[in-house]
């Protein structure tokens, strides 16, 4: 979240009587719409959610840009000053650190040289979609027929004007999202900077071995066979490789990677982010055929990061072949997750590690490779800066990358250097990630929403190079699937965990694994397919070093067995339907449950904690809002974190959470000796049941402190809560323009790694950070009877009636239908508009 500084005594009530009504769009009747080539008609039921028809591509996608700025431009152009490194123009000097880490990786740049690579089709859906947004611009040229932001914006920086929008704007957004969705780097300099203070194997024990005997991959048969992947091939061998380097300039490139604003997720804040998907075939199913869930798990954002809607070809043609319904972000054209009219899709993080930090030694304008200094790449730009004299950035690049440690220089080391293999200290930090090169991310988009069947899916995903996702896939011939895609480095040595010597030349990066050899499913024998940020396959059947960082299973686990136990023989279930595929999304079952509350139930307490632990005696280990063990119990798990890692861990590698201290956790509480247990602030050595008796009374305190004495009346939801915080201006620190733009609180269930996934960071305290950023189900029988819902609403407007529409309705587990056929969509509007030709 960005902080903006608005100066005191602005007459906001002014402000709000300067038309907050004056930029809500014309949802009916007849508008003129340059470059239009004939007429588009767009319906929208009582949530705002567009279906919009055309009989071409150009019109199709240029109505879609004219209906994303309709209800979301100020978001889109907030975006793109992010993913363009200017936000200073539109805030001031406030946001220079977010800008001069991302004109150091330099995403637009990428984004214009990707352009020119991409497929014909694409340029021209994204030059169609430019034109849309640009002919609402031209519409509403004022601030107050744009949105209220820009007349609160006007008050600090009356100079702003938004350009007009281009296809490079669309693409730099997907550098954000593959950004966000980046896999392991912070596991990278976390273990960097927890082995300052520990030595290798006691950091190792803070990375634990995924429990693949406990926890089931996604892919659990098949190995690369004669270069592709068969999902029936017998093992192969394991290639992973480890090397540990850290500097102290890993502090400025883990402070460098903070100040980038999350549009998506938070990878950087050491839980990570994740999604769940899951797929069933027909055989256990009500209606024959398959259904697909999809929950992905972001940042919790006003308004959210996905925007709801329909696009249809009115006669579909190889010329027209798209009718297609799902989840857009605004400012990009297409459909990122949902269905089309033959097959359904979803998305997970698949989290390959796909970025490395090289620790390079650097002077006089020049690096050290192999022996021999070679002169550095610099680049300068300016910054312009709303309210101040430009700002000069030089940024500079090593064969590796651009060096992010620069950004930080101001920043003094917190670290101690480490030796190199040479004697010397690193003393900067380069990243090399693949969303630094340009890629066809873009043309997937445009190929998945017209693919058929399981073949054009696959040639499709093909062309997803980052961020690497997990696909999951349905057709309605009955089919499922999954697919690994994505742009995954193979490395000569080394296995992606540790910071690397880049002065050696040992550790280069000598190629990617091809499509083929990327795992794969396609109707396994069990007839589901789950994947949630799990391990996508056992480095013993698996030859390709993917990542070690996954999600330990604990969340996709969890999904395997609820399904299993619904379709268990002679259990009177066994075949489900969509309201059960969205029961099974608002499981709260905490994981970690089973192995700590046996443990803190057996201690000698005394005093007011115990008749706190008394609310576990028997729990369940649901989470719900209304929960008063879901409360205690995570609020002891808080506070054993704290108390037993903090003290060994400098800041950057300390627990947030999440299924890794899970498993952290789970061994040794088998090991009640284990050095962690002990507080080094103490002259006692501390034991496992010390630390749990001490987090059994801090968290009575806390919660007595915070929500009265009395156990029986805490629920989790009275401090586990949402608020909507509007992206750019919510956090302003000034209560009136909050108000504004902010909505909630919203108590909440869940936990982390919950399947019903609201996570929290346990150093900040229990506010949700991240969520479901939408629900999904749809059903391949009928695609009127599947469902969504999405976490705020269809407009970016506040005050609309569809601001936050459906942030109650997400926060009760509800959903709406997702419609899609036209019958259905004209039946179900509220309003209908129509888009003609301007000349």
């Amino acid at each position: 979240m960005l902080t903006v500084l608005v100066v005191l005594g602005l007459a906001l009530g002014g402000v709000v009587v300067w038309n907050v009504r004056a930029s809500f769009p014309q949802l009916s009747g007849e508008l003129k719409v340059d470059g239009l080539t004939g007429k588009v008609t767009v319906y929208r039921d009582k949530t705002g959610i567009p279906h919009i028809y055309a009989d071409s591509p150009e019109d199709l996608f240029l109505a879609q840009g004219y209906v994303h700025a309709q209800d979301r431009f100020f978001e889109m152009d907030f975006r793109r000053h992010v993913t363009a490194g200017r936000l200073s123009e539109m805030f001031g000097s406030a946001t220079l650190t977010e800008d001069k880490v991302i004109r150091t990786m330099g995403w637009r740049r990428v984004a214009e040289e990707e352009l020119p690579t991409l497929a014909e089709s694409t340029r021209r859906h994204l030059d169609a979609y430019a034109k849309g947004v640009n002919s609402w611009m031209e519409r509403h040229r004022g601030a107050s027929e744009r949105s209220l932001e820009y007349g609160v914006l006007k008050l600090t920086n009356s100079s702003y004007e938004p350009e007009p929008w281009t296809p490079a704007d669309s693409l730099a957004w997907l550098k954000a999202m593959a950004w966000d969705l980046r896999s392991n780097m912070s596991d990278e300099i976390g273990r960097a900077l927890a082995a300052t203070k520990l030595p290798p194997e006691r950091v190792e024990q803070l990375w634990p071995d995924y429990p693949f005997d406990d926890h089931q991959p996604i892919v659990n048969r098949g190995t690369v066979v004669r270069g592709k992947f068969d999902q029936d091939g017998e093992p192969s061998r394991d290639t992973a490789t480890t090397d540990t380097v850290a500097t102290g300039a890993l502090t400025r490139a883990a402070l460098a990677m903070r100040a980038v604003p999350s549009l998506m997720g938070d990878p950087a804040g050491g839980n990570g982010i994740g999604s769940n998907s899951w797929v069933v075939d027909g055989r256990h199913t009500v209606s024959g055929k398959p259904l697909l869930a999809n929950d992905p798990h972001l940042s919790a954002a006003m308004p959210s990061v996905w925007y709801q809607a329909g696009l249809h070809c009115r006669t579909k043609s190889a010329a027209c072949p798209f009718d297609v319904t799902g989840f857009t972000f605004s400012g990009v054209p297409g459909v990122i997750i949902g269905h089309n009219d033959k097959i359904a899709w979803g998305f997970t993080n698949l989290g390959p590690d796909v970025a490395d930090l090289y620790m390079e030694k650097v002077k006089d304008g020049s690096y050290l490779f192999m022996g021999q200094w070679r002169p550095l790449a610099v680049r300068t730009e300016t910054i312009k800066v709303a309210g101040g004299a430009p700002v000069r950035l030089d940024v500079r690049d090593t064969m590796h990358g651009p060096i992010i440690s620069d950004v930080m220089e101001n920043v003094a080391d917190a670290l101690p250097g480490a030796a190199g293999a040479a004697g010397q200290e690193a003393d900067a930090v380069a990243l090399k990630w693949t969303a630094l090169e340009p890629g066809k991310s873009a043309d997937a988009i445009f190929a998945i929403g017209s693919a058929q069947n399981w073949q054009e899916f696959r040639a499709a995903a093909a062309l997803f190079d980052v961020p690497a996702q997990n696909l999951v896939y349905a057709d309605v011939e009955g089919n499922i699937g999954y697919q690994a895609p994505g742009r995954i480095p193979v490395r000569t040595l080394g296995d992606g965990t540790w910071p690397v010597p880049g002065w050696s030349g040992e550790y280069a990066w000598k190629g990617t694994i091809p499509f083929d050899e990327l795992p794969s499913l396609y109707n396994p024998p069990e007839g589901y397919i789950v994947t949630a940020n799990n391990a996508v396959a056992d480095p013993g059947r698996y030859p390709h070093m993917l990542t070690v960082d996954w999600a330990y299973g604990y969340r996709s686990q969890r999904i395997l067995d609820l399904l299993r136990a619904e379709l268990e023989e002679g259990s009177g279930k066994g075949r489900l339907d969509v309201a059960t595929m969205g029961r099974l999304q608002q499981d709260t079952h905490n994981g970690l449950a089973r192995f700590l509350v046996p443990p803190l139930m057996e201690l000698d307490v005394a005093g007011p904690a115990e008749q706190a632990r008394a609310l576990l005696r028997g729990w369940d280990g649901s989470q719900g809002a209304g929960s008063a063990p879901a409360m205690y119990f995570n609020a002891v798990w808080r506070h054993l974190l704290i108390e037993t890692f903090n003290d060994d861990l400098p800041e950057g590698a300390r627990p947030g959470g999440g299924d890794r201290w899970f498993e952290v956790v789970r061994v040794m509480l088998e090991r009640a000796d284990d050095p962690f247990w002990d507080d080094a602030g103490t002259e006692l050595t501390e034991t496992r049941d010390d630390m749990l008796r001490r987090a059994l009374g801090r968290a009575y305190d806390e919660l007595s402190a915070r929500l009265g004495p009395d156990p029986g009346q805490w629920r989790w939801g009275d401090l586990h809560s949402l608020t909507l915080v509007h992206q750019s201006l919510g956090a302003s620190g000034i209560s009136p323009i909050e108000w504004l733009f902010n909505r909630g609180p919203f108590p909440l269930g869940g936990n982390d790694d919950a399947v019903n996934a609201i996570g929290w960071d346990v150093q900040d305290g229990y506010e949700v950070g991240w969520l479901p950023s939408m629900r999904m189900v749809v059903d391949l029988a009928d695609f009127d009877r599947s469902q969504w819902i999405n976490l705020t609403g269809a407009s970016g407007h506040a005050f609309h009636d569809n601001y936050a529409d459906q942030a109650p309705l997400w926060a009760g587990g509800r959903t709406v239908p997702m419609l899609a056929g036209q019958e259905a969509v004209r039946k179900a509007a509220a309003n209908t508009l129509t888009l003609t030709p301007a000349a």
